[in-house]
This record gives structure tokens, sequence and C-alpha cells, in this order.
């Protein structure tokens, strides 16, 4: 049986097409059409792609100007608040713009854990990862294309033998985009500090994304995840910090596609910590909060419940299970008829 939805609570229930004050041209109507029904498995994906192009697109250039600097011995021009900053705005635009596509994975960890405890199909996992991964590849891509006649003169004023010694590590040219391990740090405490960080991380996602949160409303879940990067970004990235595995592999898969294999790293078994550790710690940060955090006798509160009937009452995929496109209230017509005069009104001024 079809769900009751919110008009039955005197709310309207109203679609982007009822409020649009023109008509989108025939041809963009026949590519969503064809969209949803053939290629829906490449939106979702583009759509991972797009978020961790955002993340790594926005944090990354601020890395790329904070070890330039540090290189050339410039002050003022970046810093590390900065490059929290960078991480966590583009986290904030790829969940508020790519989200609504995808669910806003925008990490293999994520996905993984998806897959093994919510039933996420293992074909559509795989995808995902491969296009978290790409989108990170080519938002590193972007950032080395867009400095590199700056990457070009630092090289050739450092002496080789003096490049050759720090190129692959933080302070380093490929240090802009692959992780890389302090001289003489320690491997075992990068791996306690990757993995506290990624636990803390996973904590704040599944806390926000708990249906029955009292004290956080759908439309500050984004801007708290960004904030998370940011604080841990700021307090534990100078001891070498991933959080995310296409992250990782994007900019080391860059590295190498630029300075060759040695982009691995000296340190033995480092990039596989940097790659790798963020995924079992945001598993165990996912038991942590079932076992010790989920309530299921809690009552769901109504922002919440209005944020998902916005998922439930989607048109076509309501209509794909139930045989029909939800009802509208009575008064839906008029209010979207208000609505479309209303944004007609906006659009002109």
């Amino acid at each position: 049986m079809p769900p009751a939805h919110s008009a039955t609570q005197g709310q309207k229930l109203v679609y982007r097409d009822q409020i649009l004050p023109y008509q989108r041209p025939a041809w963009l109507a026949r590519i969503e059409r064809f969209r949803h029904t053939k290629l829906q498995w490449f939106s979702e994906c583009f759509a991972e792609a797009l978020g961790v192009f955002f993340y790594c697109y926005c944090g990354g250039s601020s890395q790329a100007l904070f070890v330039f600097t540090g290189i050339a011995k410039l002050e003022g021009l970046s810093s590390l608040f900065q490059l929290g900053w960078g991480y966590a705005i583009g986290i904030l635009l790829a969940l508020v713009i790519c989200g609504p596509i995808s669910g806003g994975h925008i990490n293999p960890a994520v996905t993984i854990c998806h897959m093994l405890f919510r039933k996420f199909p293992m074909i559509r996992g795989i995808r995902y990862i491969v296009a978290q991964i790409v989108g990170g590849y080519i938002g590193f891509l972007f950032v080395y294309l867009q400095y590199k006649h700056t990457i070009l003169a630092i090289e050739a004023t450092i002496p080789p033998d003096t490049m050759k010694k720090i190129l692959f590590t933080p302070s380093g040219p490929a240090g802009a985009f692959g992780d890389y391990l302090q001289p003489n740090a320690s491997v075992g405490l990068a791996f306690v500090n990757e993995f506290m960080v990624t636990f803390i991380i996973g904590i704040v996602l599944w806390g926000v994304d708990d249906p029955a949160s009292v004290h956080l409303p759908p439309a500050f879940q984004a801007p708290v995840v960004a904030l998370t990067y940011a604080v841990t970004t700021w307090g534990f990235a100078a001891n070498g910090l991933a959080a995310n595995t296409a992250r990782d592999l994007g900019g080391r898969f860059l590295a190498w596609t630029i300075w060759g294999s040695a982009a691995t790293g000296p340190s033995k078994g480092y990039a596989a910590i940097s790659a790798l550790t963020n995924i079992p710690a945001t598993i165990l940060a996912y038991l942590v909060y079932e076992i010790f955090f989920v309530d299921s006798d809690r009552v769901i509160p109504e922002f919440r419940r209005e944020y998902y009937d916005l998922k439930t009452f989607h048109r076509r995929k309501y209509a794909a299970v139930y045989g029909q496109p939800p009802e509208a209230s009575d008064d839906s017509v008029s209010g979207g008829e208000k609505l479309k005069e209303l944004v007609g009104t906006l659009d002109r001024v």
C-alpha cells in the first residue's frame, strides 16, 4: 500500500516542473527522460566523481599553494588554516550539489560501509568507488595544469640533489598532490594519526545521517561534516593525513603520471596506510555508532520526516514502486501556480 504523504498533514506536494515560470526545451526534457531510464547509473557515478572533484580541486589548490609558497619561502599566500577551509568547502559543495543525485558518498570507505551494512548493490558500489578515484585524479590534474608554470619554475631553481631529497616529501612539489610522510617520522604513529582522525570523521558522518537526530536538521548535515574535515585538517594534517581513499589515490596517481613510479614514496608501507587506513576506521565508526548510539524507539522529528518525504514521494521513483505517481493534495495545483508566479517574479527582478 502506498504511504501517505505530507499533504495529509495540510502540506502541499509540489514538483519542480510545477513552479518553473518557463518551459524547458524539448531536447533537454528528452535527455532527462533518457538519463533516468538508460543512464541512471552513469548520472550517479558522474555525481560521485564530480563530488570528489570538488573536494580535491578546492582542497588541492590550497594545498598546492601552501607547498609552493613553503618551497619559495613566501609568506601570506597560504596557510594550514586556508588549507582546512579549502577541503571543507570542497566537501560542502560535493554534498550539497552532488549528494541529491548519488547519495553523497564521496568516499570509498562510506560506499564500502553501505555495501556491508545497508544492502548497497555490489556492482553499484564498485562503480561508485571507481568514479570517486577518477574524480579525485581529474581534480588534482586540473590543479597541476593550472600551477604547471609555477611547478616548472620551482623545479628549475632547486639544485638536482636537493630536489631528489625533497621531491616526494610533504615539502616537495609532489607533496602538493600525493600524501607523503615527514622525513624520519614513524610509520606506526602515522597509522594512529590517520585511524583516529578518520574514526572521528566517521562517527560524525553516521551521526548526522541518523534519522532520529533531534538536534541537527538535514540542512545542517553538510556544514557539520565540512567543519569536521576542516577541524581535523587544522589539527592533524601536519602529521600526514589523507582521510579519503579517493583523495589519496587520485593525488598519488597524478604524481605517478608526472614523476613516475617513485611517487609511491620513500617510506615503506606508508602509501598503503595513507590510502587504506580510513576504510577500517570508518567501518569501526559505523559499528560503534550502531552499537552505542542507535535507538530504534526514538520519535523521528518533524523536520526529519519532511526531509524523508522528499525522497519517498519522488514522482518517478514512487511511480516505479507503486505503479502510479503520488496523489497531491487538492490545493497543490493552486499552490504550484502561486509558487510559479513567485519564482517568475523573482526571476524578472
